[in-house]
């Protein structure tokens, strides 16, 4: 997960698109302040015959951050904040996980690919969009020294809100992310208001 997280690091630039452009995808994206549903991982190393799954359900909510419920292979809580990832322990209290070097930048810029924020992204990837508000894709390559080592690009797909995202590693690996049941919402229900409160 934490791999994971480092290496979704996304970016929007002033592009073209035609009629559909990125300030309309932001709109669109922003237009839901609450998401849950489930997701789906697969991790593709060329060391592996097979990819690596695991599976969850997750809640983005426009600036709390981002619950992660892994549930498959093993279970496992964590909350993404700008301020850092915490995990839940098994008496059910939050553990913030020490921070590397530059962690909480790339944390925001997770968070940023999810919500849509554009802003956060411009300085690190040019971008391209293709596509209309119901089926689009994003492409960004890394416009920085740092991520060009890391990645080859990022492709985020999806309609009035994200559904897939997948990172192209630059020794050959990827990461797939299929976001599944989408529910967009406008509130917290009691569990999440108390998971983002302490």
């Amino acid at each position: 997960m934490k791999r994971w997280i480092l290496l979704t690091l996304l970016a929007l630039v002033p592009c073209m698109a035609g009629a559909f452009g990125l300030g309309q995808l932001q709109a669109q994206l922003r237009a839901a302040p609450i998401v849950r549903g489930h997701f789906v991982q697969q991790k593709f190393l060329r060391s592996l015959p097979q990819p690596l799954t695991s599976r969850g359900d997750f809640t983005l909510a426009q600036g709390k951050g981002l619950l992660w419920q892994l549930t498959s292979p093993f279970a496992q809580d964590l909350r993404i904040t700008p301020q850092g990832i915490a995990k839940r322990d098994e008496r059910g209290q939050w553990q913030a996980l020490p921070q590397q070097l530059g962690a909480s930048r790339e944390t925001g810029l997770f968070l940023a690919v999810l919500a849509g924020d554009t802003h956060g992204l411009q300085e690190n990837f040019d971008i391209s969009l293709t596509g209309h508000a119901q089926d689009w894709t994003m492409t960004m390559k890394p416009s920085s020294a740092l991520l060009s080592q890391v990645f080859d690009a990022i492709v985020i797909q999806g309609d009035a809100l994200v559904r897939r995202i997948e990172l192209r590693e630059t020794q050959g690996d990827r990461t797939v992310l299929q976001l599944q049941d989408l529910q967009p919402a406008t509130q917290l229900n009691a569990q999440e208001q108390r998971a983002y409160a302490h």
